[in-house]
């Protein structure tokens, strides 16, 4: 088995599933009882959060950098960024280290050709929603993104980092998410990326009937089968 290395805390509350999804998923595979090889570094999210709001990738890229470095140093065999954003600065950071992160993005582009879902709306932060390093990763896959309007992109990005990164669940801002899913699949969405780590926490499958695709389950499993050469 592989030692994965966990970059996390982006937030605390959705690292969290990782780890235990990493380890459902290894003892499914392996039985008895095993559990995942892993490493975490969690970074403190507010110094992340108020780079990235003053625009400063860079620094966001420096952070990450050093933990990857940091774990694999420790000895781990690959990297795992715990949220969709911060892959943003993926390309930055695979310069600093030999071994291989395994992006969100290529892992949620197979989950969805496994359902031949060719076309998918995108629900995340604003900089998933609107910058070209998430979406054109998912079209160079071949999944065609459908996004919100502009009101609806702001909204959901606050509701991310006001709320749900805060471990708040609103019956509001769940209301809201269904009929933003609802529009976005009269327009053609075959199914909805749940492109922020977090969202999951607030949306869940049995509260829509079109298949939402859960980028931290989607995420963590794979990094599961890939320590185990799957």
């Amino acid at each position: 088995m592989k030692t994965a290395g966990l970059i996390g805390g982006m937030s605390w509350h959705s690292t969290v599933s990782y780890y235990k999804i990493l380890n459902e998923v290894i003892q499914k595979q392996l039985g008895g009882l095993h559990s995942a090889q892993c490493l975490l570094y969690s970074v403190d999210f507010e110094e992340i959060e108020e780079n990235m709001t003053r625009g400063d990738w860079e620094k966001c890229a420096e952070i990450l950098a050093g933990a990857a470095m940091r774990l694999e140093k420790a000895g781990a065999d690959f990297i795992v960024i715990c949220t969709n954003t911060m892959h943003k600065v993926a390309p930055q950071i695979e310069p600093e280290i030999s071994i291989p992160i395994l992006h969100i993005a290529d892992a949620t582009a197979n989950e969805l050709k496994k359902h031949n879902i060719g076309k998918a709306a995108l629900l995340g932060t604003k900089y998933c929603m609107t910058q070209p390093f998430y979406t054109s990763r998912l079209k160079k896959n071949g999944v065609e993104v459908l996004l919100p309007t502009k009101e609806e992109i702001e909204y959901i990005h606050a509701v991310i980092f006001d709320e749900l990164c805060l471990g708040i669940l609103s019956a509001a801002s769940k209301k809201e998410f269904l009929r933003i899913i609802d529009a976005l699949a009269q327009r053609g969405a075959g199914g909805v990326i749940l492109g922020c780590t977090e969202i999951s926490s607030l949306v869940k499958q049995t509260d829509t009937a079109i298949p939402l695709f859960d980028t931290t389950s989607i995420h963590a499993t794979a990094a599961a089968l890939f320590a185990l050469g799957k």
